[in-house]
């Protein structure tokens, strides 16, 4: 991207970011774009961007409820990819169900945003025999990557991470090795991990966000209370960085993470959902 088209971008996913309350682009389109592997296609009031089969449309508020994204859909699709398309509505607009409706995507996945205040008193740390839950090392990368995939195998995102994308991520300005939380068995290996993020201060804040931003277990070691332990110690974490509040992404039809989160503390608001619609 030229220098003027980046600002241009920049400007316009601000402006969507402070009006709708929400990231106007998730975190694999924003490093896509970033690394030049994606290519938003600018418009005066608006962009529409492929990721793969994964479509972005972004409208400026101010230039909303004037057929601007049903024109950007309507271009977009004369530049679509074979297969499968995906796209997000990232906080569940009743306009974006519209314009999916209208054009024969379906609704095929609900990702939940729940919070929990700071100011909640946290139990206290867990523990499970025969693990001990430590700070990040280099020489972990390739086993985080391992329990990463074993326990995402059947996740269409989180589970493609490899070597080259964990350090992408750990590149990141927010990155820091304390807050990859590793459980390591006594016999040698990891069983599990616990990423958290703080989030950079945004204009006008003076307290961080924090995020568990994600617990992985591997299979093999599930059902030994480690995904609680993993994501208590991480709050505890987040809580000694002075956080205002916790956020974390999960499935909605993921029962036993939503309980777990549930007991922890963590709500969810109707609001808070992002979809995802699809069209063969």
């Amino acid at each position: 991207m030229t220098p003027d088209e980046l600002t241009r971008l920049e400007q316009l996913v601000g402006e969507a970011g402070a009006y709708d309350g929400s990231d106007a682009l998730d975190e694999a389109t924003t490093m896509a774009v970033r690394d030049g592997l994606a290519h938003p296609h600018l418009t005066d009031d608006g962009l529409s961007l492929w990721n793969g089969g994964d479509l972005t449309l972004l409208v400026r508020p101010s230039a909303r409820g004037r057929g601007q994204g049903r024109a950007l859909l309507a271009d977009a699709l004369t530049r679509a990819p074979q297969g499968r398309l995906t796209a997000w509505s990232h906080g569940n607009h009743p306009a974006a169900a519209a314009l999916a409706a209208s054009h024969g995507w379906q609704r095929v996945r609900d990702l939940w945003v729940m919070r929990r205040p700071a100011a909640l008193p946290l139990p206290p740390r867990g523990r499970t025999a025969g693990v001990t839950v430590r700070g990040y090392r280099d020489d972990d990368a390739a086993e985080v990557v391992r329990v990463n995939a074993a326990a995402f195998a059947h996740h269409p995102e989180q589970g493609a991470m490899d070597l080259d994308n964990l350090h992408r991520r750990m590149a990141e300005e927010w990155f820091d090795p304390a807050g990859l939380l590793v459980a390591e068995s006594d016999a040698g290996g990891l069983l599990g991990f616990h990423w958290t993020k703080v989030h950079p201060l945004a204009e006008g804040q003076d307290v961080p966000l924090g995020e568990v931003y994600v617990v992985g277990v591997d299979p093999a070691a599930q059902g030994r209370g480690l995904g609680r332990v993993l994501t208590l110690a991480g709050l505890h974490h987040l809580h000694e960085r002075g956080v205002i509040e916790v956020l974390l992404y999960v499935e909605s039809d993921n029962a036993p993470a939503v309980a777990t989160y549930t007991g922890l503390g963590f709500t969810h608001a109707d609001a808070d959902t992002h979809v995802m619609y699809a069209r063969a």
